[in-house]
């Protein structure tokens, strides 16, 4: 019997054509971004998430986040997740480092500077289009609810800070390195932002899992949260009023699928890692 590779895992039930996109990138992506990760000094590393929604932020980039972010503060890092008010409080409880970026103040220099990344991940985060716009999947503009946090992806290029999107639609950051094919393939306008990496997944949570499970295997232990783990956060955070970004209900779901499907991959990915071991 075959073994689903991690790529495949993340991939699945793909609804927006992300698997079309897969063979514009290595058939290892995910392996091989979480190694560049894995392989960077352990220093302080940026995290960005939260895309708005219907006056809220969405399920989808949270928890992928901070899952990303335990598992790296296990490996001797020190995150710091960049996001909007949007996600006020989400990660606090976690116990995770947080700055909320002003709406409008564009990052600098200075801002780079000061938090001397050693690198930039991005989970589910719109990127600007080549009209400069910040879109969400059905082409309306977000720009005056989405802080211009790309900024930093563009700051870090050519400065030796690795950089990394994980996207699920098109619009995401990372999503520059294979623009061209989402118009083509897909008819949509792209996110233009690139990162020296990028993850392809059916829904972005995923591709943090993946990534997750992948920083474990590298490590040799199991850096995935216990189980319980996902559906607790998921509530938490939709008594906050977090929604699912496809329907705008503030309920334990993400994009659309049902509460088991992503408990299913979340199991699944976790499976995949420890069989690694």
């Amino acid at each position: 019997m075959k073994t689903e590779t991690i790529e495949e895992i993340i991939l699945q039930q793909s609804h927006r054509g992300m698997n079309l996109l897969q063979s514009e990138l290595q058939p290892d992506f995910c392996r091989e971004a979480a190694k560049k990760i894995y392989e960077l000094p352990r220093g302080p590393i940026l995290l960005t998430t939260g895309f708005y929604v219907a006056g809220h932020g969405e399920s989808d980039g949270p928890a992928g986040t901070a899952c990303l972010a335990q598992a790296l503060v296990k490996l001797g890092f020190l995150p710091r997740i960049i996001t909007d008010e949007v996600c006020r409080s989400f990660f606090e409880p976690l116990e995770l480092a947080v700055e909320y970026w002003p709406m409008g103040n564009i990052p600098t220099i200075k801002d780079l500077a000061r938090l001397s990344p050693v690198g930039i991940l991005s989970i589910e985060r719109c990127g600007r289009n080549d009209e400069g716009k910040y879109a969400n999947m059905r082409g309306v503009d977000i720009s005056e609810n989405t802080a211009p946090l790309d900024e930093f992806f563009h700051l870090a290029a050519g400065r030796g800070v690795f950089t990394l999107g994980v996207g699920d639609g098109g619009n995401e950051i990372g999503m520059g390195n294979v623009a061209d094919a989402v118009r083509q393939k897909l008819s949509l306008n792209p996110c233009v932002v690139k990162a020296d990496r990028l993850v392809l997944a059916s829904v972005s949570n995923w591709g943090a899992y993946g990534l997750t499970a992948c920083l474990g295997v590298l490590a040799g232990r199991d850096l995935m949260p216990s189980p319980g783990w996902l559906q607790e956060n998921l509530q938490r955070w939709a008594d906050m009023g977090c929604v699912d970004g496809v329907n705008s209900l503030a309920e334990p779901t993400v994009d659309g699928y049902p509460m088991g499907i992503e408990n299913q991959v979340f199991e699944q990915i976790r499976a995949w890692g420890l069989a690694q071991l």
